[in-house]
């Protein structure tokens, strides 16, 4: 079977290639817009799976997709704009838990599965200068909730962490692996 990565992101890529499959990746464009009623906790899931059944899988073909939601409050915090927006969530998660959802969805030519990850983050209190630091530093442009984990504000202000740190990495990889194996779907030199 052919294992097939729907994502730009170089955090999935490098999750699953250390997870030790050989893949490759594929572009799907697809609006990811949600219906408004959807709770954060079935956003993820629910893009991820929309981007599952904008693609045609062959027979010998598993696809992957993904997505990441952060959530405070209900609220959701999508990928920042600009340096002003970034530091405006960045400043709203200070000292709060919020919430990561990833989804991922597996998809044969026969049969389809989503599943979502839940994990909450605690962080520490952010100052104005450790947020202008890591956003000049880090440039989070790229990432749900405007921060990555495995960088310096992740490294240096997250408190506590409950559920998967990979999820919030980007990739459920535990959860991942274990719908793959399902599938008969192994690393290579396994």
């Amino acid at each position: 079977m052919k294992l097939l990565l729907a994502s730009n992101s170089p955090r999935r890529k490098e999750l699953l290639s250390q997870l030790g499959y050989q893949f490759d990746v594929v572009k799907i464009d697809v609006d990811e817009s949600y219906p408004s009623e959807l709770n954060p906790n079935q956003i993820a899931e629910y893009v991820s799976a929309k981007k599952a059944k904008a693609f045609d899988v062959n027979e010998n073909e598993i696809l992957l997709t993904s997505d990441t939601i952060v959530a405070l409050d209900q609220e959701i915090l999508l990928k920042p704009k600009n340096e002003d927006e970034a530091f405006e969530m960045i400043k709203s998660l200070s000292g709060k838990i919020h919430q990561v959802y990833t989804a991922f969805t597996i998809k044969t030519s026969d049969s389809e599965i989503s599943k979502t990850s839940k994990t909450d983050v605690e962080f520490s209190e952010i100052s104005d200068e450790e947020i202008k630091f890591y956003i000049n530093n880090y440039k989070p442009f790229d990432k749900a909730g405007s921060y990555g984990i495995q960088e310096w504000l992740g490294m240096a202000k997250i408190k506590n962490i409950s559920g998967s740190f990979y999820s919030v990495m980007g990739f459920p990889v535990d959860l991942v692996y274990e719908e793959l194996k399902k599938l008969n779907c192994f690393p290579s030199n396994l």
